[in-house]
Formats: C-alpha cells, structure tokens, sequence
C-alpha cells in the first residue's frame, strides 16, 4: 500500500472513532434504561428461529478501578477474593440475561479480556467458562479469543486455555525496546522478546488457530530505528494477525497518561517514519492489509474474508463470523440486540448494586433511528470493505443514496481531489493510498460528528 504524501496527511489525518459501532459509544444517552434492553433481548427470544443469527459474546474482567482509563495497569497485587467476587456477580448478570434470552442460545464468537483478566486463577477461568458454556450453545467452527499478558502467563496456562476452548490468542506486547517499555507508563508490560517468542511456539504447538500481536508507536523515547528493531522481530516471528495502534497522549482524559513525560514522547515526523516504515515491513512480509489498524497473513480467517466481501466490525474487532448480536458482560462493558446499544455501570460499587436490585446493570445506551440504521451500514462497508455500492443501500433501506447523502458527496470531493476516493455512478471506492484514511471517509458519513461542526481531539488520530 503506497503511502501518502505529507501534505495529504495533514489535510485528513483528523481525531476521528474507530467505529466499533455507529452511532459511536460517545452518544449513548443516560434515558436509555435497563427495561429497554431487557425488551431489547425478549424481542431477539421470541424472532423466528430461521431469522435469527448466532450471537457474539464477550466478557470483560475488571475488579479495579481502572476501567475507563485506555491504558488500563496491571492487575497484579489485587486481593485474590476480588475475583471471586467479580465472578459471583458476572454469573448473576448473565443468568439476567438469559432470563430474558432464552439459554442454549448459538454463539460463533466469543472474546475474554480487561484490565484484570490476568488476575483469575486457573480455577477461577475454568468456573468463568463452565458459566458461558451451560448458558450459551458454542458453535464448533466458531472464534474464541482470549487476551493474555506474556508476563503472566506460561505453558501450562496456554494448555489450559486450550482445553477450555480458546482457539485464538492475542497477546499485547506493544514494543520489544527495554527502554520504552520502561518509560510507557501505560503499557505496564516488561517482556523480554525471547519469552513471547517461546509462547507464540508454545500456542501453535498447542492447537491455537491464530496468534495475534498488537504493537503501538508513538510511545515515550520511541525511535524510528528502534521500531525497526520490534518490527523485525515480530515479521521474524510471523503472528497470524498484527494489530498496530497509534498511541495517543489523552492525559485530561486517561490518568495513566499523566504519568508520561510529554518530551518524551515522539514528533509527528518520527510517529510518521514509525507508520511509514511499519507499513512497508508487513507488506514485505507478506501481510495483508485487512482495515484500520489490523494486518493479517494470506490464509487467516480475516484476510480471507475480506477478499471474499464478508468483513465484519463490532466492539470486538474485524470479525470474519456473520454480521450479528452482542452479548457483553462485566463493568462498563457495551452490547448490541437488534437495533439498540447497551453500556454497563462504569463502576464496581455501581455495577454491583444494579445486580444486588435484581436488574440489568445497563445505565446508558441508545435504540437507533432509521437515520441511524441508513448510515451505520454505510460506515461499516467503507470500514470493512472500503467500497459501497449505492444500490445496496437503495434496495436495503429504501432510499435514493445520491439524493440522501448530497452533502455528503459534496464533502467527498476533496476526497477526491487528493486521489483518496473514487466516486462513480453506482458507488463509491476508497483508492489503496486512501486505505490510510478509511476512518476520515467514514467519518464525512457520522451525522452527529458532522454536527460538532469542530471536532475536538476525544478519539485517536487517523
């Protein structure tokens, strides 16, 4: 994928959401209550049988109170009875759930994960998984994701971890330099390369269908050539799947990042070379460029269902399983059913006092519009495929595309101009160098950023 030039990239490398869902997170309204999703997931229990597609299901373990900090620290040092008592209440929110659900409902994607996941004990995962598995029926083809810390996790644990399942892996490794690992404080994770060279071996020995490793740049007293070193690394070892974030220093937002010296910190120029540099070794590597942040080798699940048109993106990620409900358990953690979004108390004490009452610990979410509906399979096509036929979303929501987003087009024109998008007749392309930019396409598309009329820097930089 060519880069772009400088130019291009300061005229549409914006602060823009990485659409995990449209309308984002950031809009959810507090007058969306528990009784609203409760109905939410009666409706989806008493759908026919044939209409109803498998669900998503992900949990999120967080017994600090670190939760809403992006960079969330480690869990280690944290009373052993946290864990069980965060399991106790996970157990009482699902079995809500499946109350109004309906249990043995098929699941074909399932992601553990948060701050404190590798707090449990052995015993601890395999009493969270015999919950998920006499509640939920788990599909045999389907994807099972867990995150795992290298620092915390051995042989014997990615055994287990089998055995309950999981058949991905994602490790969060973020950069090999000991000097940056040292100086990000929101990374809290010191590994050296050789262990996570013999844990990746290990999984793969092990059965795991795909291993993916998520790296950041523009880390405190990161460098252009000591990128290069991680990257080297990491191509040499050949993850199935690379995640590559770009860190954004959010210190009003994230304490953890107060802690960073902003000096520290990179200048663009050198966050640039990291990409540019970054881009090129994967594709030298054989890498496809799946969307967004995420690479993935020729014969993954991901790579191959985006050349085949089947993408998909939902608080979990790119997902090459069907398009469909989301099931979401723990502190602060985000649903989907039908046509609504649903977040959980943002706190322990919170989300704990919501399942002591008997009721759903949602405390805000949204049911959306046909606005919303129109526009949301709009950005997922850009997102996921990069390109829209206008005629699918005419027959799919029985509208005119070209009259209904006029402005739109209009806005897209600069777009063009700079070789970003093609725009035809019959629809619309984000070109190879614009791969780069999907999100700011996308974002010409989200109603209610377009109404900020001045977009503040709340999301990461495209």
């Amino acid at each position: 994928m060519p880069i772009p030039l400088p130019g291009v990239i300061s005229r549409f490398d914006a602060s823009s959401p990485s659409y995990a869902s449209y309308p984002t997170a950031d809009r959810f309204v507090d007058a969306f209550s528990a009784e609203q999703a409760s109905q939410a997931l009666v409706q989806r229990q008493y759908q026919a049988a044939a209409t109803v597609l498998p669900l998503s299901v992900c949990v999120y373990v967080a017994f600090n109170e670190s939760v809403r900090h992006q960079c969330a620290g480690s869990a280690s040092g944290i009373p052993h009875t946290h864990g069980q008592t965060y399991l106790r209440y996970l157990s009482r929110e699902a079995d809500l759930r499946l109350r109004y659900l309906g249990r043995g409902q098929r699941v074909c994607q399932l992601h553990l994960g948060g701050p404190s996941l590798n707090a449990l004990c052995d015993d601890e995962l395999r009493e969270l998984m015999k919950m998920l598995y006499s509640g939920f029926n788990f599909a045999p083809d389907g994807e099972y994701t867990i995150e795992v810390n290298p620092r915390t996790i051995d042989v014997a644990r990615l055994r287990m971890l089998a055995e309950l399942g999981f058949n991905r892996l994602t490790f969060d490794v973020q950069d090999f330099d000991p000097a940056v690992q040292q100086a990000a404080h929101c990374v809290h994770r010191i590994q050296p390369v050789e262990e996570v060279f013999s844990l990746v071996k290990s999984a793969r020995f092990l059965g795991f269908k795909s291993v993916n490793l998520q790296l950041m740049f523009g880390l405190p007293q990161q460098t252009p050539e000591s990128f290069d070193r991680t990257l080297e690394q990491i191509t040499s070892l050949q993850p199935d799947r690379i995640a590559l974030y770009a860190y954004t220093h959010l210190p009003q937002q994230f304490r953890s990042h107060r802690r960073t010296v902003p000096t520290e910190l990179p200048t663009e120029g050198a966050r640039g070379l990291m990409l540019s540099r970054s881009l090129s070794v994967f594709k030298k590597a054989g890498y496809v460029h799946v969307g967004l942040d995420y690479f993935a080798l020729p014969a993954d699940s991901l790579a191959i269902a985006k050349r085949q048109g089947r993408l998909h993106r939902n608080f979990l990620g790119y997902s090459a399983q069907p398009d469909c409900d989301l099931i979401s358990l723990g502190v602060s953690a985000i649903g989907r059913i039908g046509a609504s979004y649903s977040q959980n108390a943002q706190t322990l004490d919170a989300y704990y006092d919501c399942l002591d009452q008997g009721r759903l610990p949602v405390v805000r979410g949204m049911v959306l519009t046909r606005d919303d509906l129109v526009r949301r399979s709009v950005i997922m096509a850009l997102i996921c495929q990069g390109r829209l036929e206008f005629e699918s979303i005419d027959l799919a929501h029985l509208i005119d595309f070209k009259s209904y987003f006029s402005a739109e087009l209009t806005l897209l024109q600069g777009f063009q101009a700079e070789g970003v998008v093609e725009v035809s007749d019959t629809d619309l392309q984000i070109t190879t160098r614009g791969g780069h930019f999907a999100r700011s396409v996308a974002a010409v598309f989200d109603r209610y950023l377009q109404a900020d009329h001045i977009r503040e820097k709340s999301f990461s930089m495209v």
